[in-house]
């Protein structure tokens, strides 16, 4: 079998900015909860998704704030698509999916968790996270734990990962940390680009194996001098942000594999689908349950 995994907040996010808005005859925005029902049900449509779960950022904020004052927060999100966030939970639910809503941790965290959980398991064929987010990168391995870019039609395993970012899986996190990630609100370390941190990190893999002194590099890179001077400036800093962009597996995910199997919505989601006002969407969900 497969294991699906999905990031709820992306495809929130995804739905809202994507599609028309849309309202419930009550008045309120569903679109992107509409959408986020429509892209689930799309995907138990395919017979190889039959075990999944989906994981929310409950609260924008996790503890990763507490580490740092720059790092992301709720402002300047679009208030109709904040008050979705409990609707696109409970719409998950009662579609019959396993949600793990995310208060102190992030979403990804909890998808690091479940990879961590379920991939050594011999029933496990593959995990398969569906996200094109770069920070789930450093959660593939091989071929058993991969990435798929459901819009792009892309599958990310080890080595596409190597050929997109120019580093492996593992250092993914010494990568963002050194490059930036302005979606998380993390600035990188200056003149420290893409092409030239996959430069480093290849040879030197993580942070701390990269060398104080630049004459000891042994590799040639142009700009080597300043790039070692601002990392030996902000190597502390460049170590936080590696802490921030480094996915956390101890969250707790106390559902077996055979909870995670896809049975069919629950009693509720006619009711649901009633009260946002996409009563044929039920007509959609696929004949055969799991």
């Amino acid at each position: 079998m497969k294991i699906h995994l999905i990031d709820g907040t992306y495809e929130l996010f995804r739905g809202f900015y994507g599609p028309p808005p849309r309202k419930a005859p009550d008045g309120r925005e569903v679109g992107a909860t509409v959408s986020l029902l429509n892209s689930l049900i799309a995907l138990l449509s395919d017979a190889d998704v039959t075990h999944l779960g989906v994981a929310f950022d409950h609260e924008i904020e996790s503890f990763r704030n507490q580490m740092y004052d720059g790092y992301k927060t709720g402002e300047g999100v679009n208030p109709h698509l904040l008050a979705q966030f409990d609707l696109a939970e409970e719409a998950v639910r009662v579609l019959g999916v396993v949600v793990w809503p995310m208060v102190e941790f992030e979403a990804d965290d909890a998808l690091a968790a479940a990879v961590a959980k379920f991939q050594s398991n011999p029933a496990v064929e593959q995990v398969v996270i569906c996200s094109p987010d770069k920070d789930l990168a450093q959660l593939v391995t091989g071929g058993r734990v991969v990435c798929w870019d459901r819009r792009r039609a892309i599958v990310y395993d080890e080595p596409a990962v190597i050929e997109k970012y120019g580093v492996a899986p593992a250092s993914i996190p010494d990568w963002l940390a050194l490059v930036g990630d302005a979606a998380d609100g993390i600035p990188g370390i200056p003149a420290w680009g893409a092409k030239s941190s996959a430069a480093v990190l290849r040879r030197y893999r993580h942070i701390e194996d990269i060398p104080t002194d630049v004459g000891s590099w042994d590799i040639k890179l142009r700009g080597a001098a300043r790039l070692s001077e601002n990392l030996n400036a902000q190597r502390d800093q460049a170590m936080l942000f590696r802490r921030l962009t480094t996915l956390r597996t101890d969250v707790t995910i106390e559902e077996t594999i055979e909870d995670l199997r896809w049975k069919g919505p629950t009693g509720e989601f006619v009711r649901l689908c009633e009260e946002i006002g996409v009563e044929k969407l039920p007509e959609r969900l696929p004949n055969q349950i799991a």
